[in-house]
């Protein structure tokens, strides 16, 4: 028999990490948002965001785009040149390919802007489903459910869902987060993730959602 999964109040859930998260630094890729930067760049910073620290992303992005800040510019740039802008992000050898590659793609399919669906989006290289969804949402307002490994462990973790894979977990939280949160959820339990919800020892004693929190595998032994 599994493990009975309570009703969450979204409403009191999403207030609650709103309190938590404007305490944490607010991460790289939504910085960029609120400044008001492009699709194409929204769309590049996540790219450079994977598997690399929120402090090497910005500096990086910064670089890139302090140089190039359109597709019609980065496609100019030497593959090399993109590589040593981006450097150290993770893999920023196949990054630097594949950005030119989008911006290429940009232009001789869109005339150089980002499609807005997902479909599109996902055809085109070192773009999956997490890439994709934080651009929808943040670069045109759609809404779109961005999981990495704080929204695809912490929905687990509090039993809303029970999911082995990101891409899963997407799709079940689809199904009971109101769409108006689809957006901001990110966000939101990025900053619950990094401060208190952490992969390893959480701080479960000082969670607001401790009383209603099943901790499920989580090592309680500590």
């Amino acid at each position: 028999m599994g493990i009975e999964r309570p009703v969450p109040d979204w409403d009191l859930i999403v207030e609650t990490l709103k309190v938590i998260s404007k305490k944490t630094t607010v991460p790289t890729v939504f910085d960029f948002s609120y400044r008001k930067s492009t699709p194409f760049q929204i769309l590049i910073s996540t790219i450079i965001s994977l598997r690399t620290k929120d402090s090497v992303t910005y500096a990086s992005s910064k670089r890139l785009f302090g140089k190039a800040p359109d597709p019609v510019s980065i496609f100019k740039l030497e593959t090399g040149t993109i590589a040593r802008l981006i450097y150290p992000a993770g893999f920023y050898r196949r990054k630097s390919e594949n950005i030119k590659k989008i911006a290429k793609i940009l232009l001789d399919k869109y005339n150089g802007e980002v499609p807005k669906n997902i479909e599109d989006l996902l055809e085109l290289p070192g773009v999956g489903r997490k890439t994709a969804n934080l651009t929808l949402g943040l670069s045109f307002g759609i809404p779109a459910l961005c999981v990495d490994t704080h929204v695809h462990r912490i929905p687990n973790r509090m039993g809303w869902v029970d999911t082995n894979t990101p891409d899963k977990t997407e799709f079940a939280l689809v199904k009971i987060l109101p769409e108006k949160y689809w957006i901001e959820i990110n966000e939101l339990l990025v900053a619950f993730g990094q401060t208190i919800c952490t992969p390893v020892s959480p701080k479960c004693s000082k969670c607001p959602f401790k009383d209603n929190c099943p901790q499920i595998e989580v090592d309680k032994s500590r």
